[in-house]
């Protein structure tokens, strides 16, 4: 597997080239895998496929604050990101790995290394819910996936360094809630994890076995996607 350790400046970008790691492995014609590793340098709230800006969102409060509101190309609910949050998104072989085109096998699998990753520095990590994991019950990481015919994105967040109360300002109540939320607030439901981002790094490289670097982005691609698809209101709901 390759890795590439990559934030770029904008949001835009950030979110292109994740569904361009995706798109550039489907163009290849054989199977490619990419785990990818990055931490927005802003604030921006980002929304799910199918998820309602009008009730996930607090509009108002975002443009208050200048963040960001733009649209993934995966399923799941809002989340905010930002500084404390460390990205990946892994870029995953059916052919390499059938079991996964089973969509609760693909969680199963993706999760338990996240949680490998993790377990070097927090004890008691937990997987709950469709695709997150949780420490004593508190949401840490949330995630979401992507399929196409040959390989699937899979990716989301460890929180390690970020304001809840941030999150609670920028988030309205979700639609769609997991059971074992009990319909926490955002501040009594997320908890930041102690970890050393940067060991992290390394342990999701080793528990990826992501060695050889990814030399050659798809940046061409990339910004075809920012020009293409967040230049359309579905997609960019508020600059900031």
């Amino acid at each position: 597997m390759k890795l590439l350790d990559l934030a770029l400046d904008s949001p835009e970008e950030n979110l292109a080239l994740d569904e361009a790691l995706l798109e550039s492995a489907e163009a290849n014609g054989r199977p490619s895998e990419v785990l990818r590793l990055w931490e927005s340098p802003q604030h921006v709230v980002v929304l799910g496929r199918s998820s309602n800006a009008e009730t996930e969102v607090d509009l108002d409060a975002c443009r208050r604050r200048g963040i960001p509101v733009l649209r993934r190309t995966s399923g799941g609910t809002t989340v905010v990101i930002g500084p404390g949050c460390l990205m990946y998104a892994v870029v995953l072989s059916y052919q390499r790995r059938p079991q996964l085109r089973m969509i609760e096998a693909a969680h199963q699998f993706v999760l338990e290394r996240l949680r490998q990753a993790i377990a070097p520095q927090v004890l008691g990590i937990d997987s709950a819910g469709t695709s997150d994991l949780v420490l004593n019950r508190k949401k840490c990481s949330g995630n979401s996936l992507r399929c196409r015919q040959h390989h699937l994105l899979y990716h989301g967040t460890v929180v390690y360094d970020f304001s809840t109360r941030l999150m609670a300002e920028c988030l309205g109540t979700p639609a769609r809630q997991p059971e074992y939320r009990a319909g926490r607030r955002h501040e009594d439901f997320v908890a930041n994890i102690p970890v050393d981002p940067d060991l992290l790094r390394r342990q999701l490289a080793k528990v990826w076995e992501a060695t050889a670097p990814l030399s050659d982005p798809p940046l061409d691609r990339m910004r075809e996607i920012i020009a293409t698809r967040y230049a359309q209101s579905k997609w960019r709901i508020s600059t900031g």
